[in-house]
């Protein structure tokens, strides 16, 4: 079942960092060149939100217990998935400038050039923590899930010591009676009578 999940978990890792790549390509491309490139990117896109939905199914069937590791992986990937989006919605209004000041001849303000440079480092900065917080999630239910093993494996070695002690004391008391039987079949004579009960 997980196997299924980190199948397609590498999947998605590797079609989102193409996707992500090929997103920062499209403001540089020109004419037909770019429109192919907008349409291929909308089908990785596409393909990447049928990734999502497979692994949100194979989730569903892992026990609860197992479940919220992978429910806060999948947290962070749709967190991605919509980085990523957003992402490509401004390369192609990005395009649409482009296009419009070609029209128009103007070459733009490299302010803005700047300012979309510093927003596009800012995101990748905010896609990186969130990773790391994700990370860091896991770890913690990780450990987590280790401690109540940890404390159920406890309880169960001290359910098995006091079964131990208790067989010890009945196989103790159990030899005591036979002895006291035994000395007693002994002490008696076979001149005394025995009165059963």
């Amino acid at each position: 079942m997980s196997s299924d999940f980190e199948s397609y978990e590498q999947d998605f890792a590797v079609l989102t960092a193409d996707v992500t790549g090929r997103i920062a390509r499209v403001p540089k491309l020109l004419g037909d060149e770019k429109k192919q490139m907008v349409a291929s990117i909308e089908k990785q896109l596409e393909e990447a939100r049928e990734l999502l939905e497979q692994m949100e199914l194979e989730v569903r069937e892992i026990p609860p217990q197992s479940r919220g590791m992978y429910s806060s992986r999948m947290r962070s990937y749709k967190q991605e998935m919509g980085k990523l989006e957003a992402d490509f919605k401004r390369s192609r209004i990005a395009y649409s400038d482009e296009v419009r000041n070609e029209l128009l001849g103007d070459d733009g303000n490299s302010s803005e050039n700047q300012r979309a440079h510093l927003l596009d480092n800012t995101e990748r900065l905010e896609r990186s923590s969130q990773r790391l917080e994700a990370g860091y999630q896991i770890a913690v239910e990780t450990e987590q899930i280790g401690q109540e093993m940890l404390e159920n494996l406890s309880h169960d070695r001290e359910k098995i010591q006091r079964a131990r002690e208790r067989l010890r004391e009945t196989d103790a008391n159990l030899g005591k009676s036979q002895g006291r039987d035994t000395s007693l079949l002994f002490s008696l004579s076979p001149s005394t009578p025995l009165f059963l009960a």
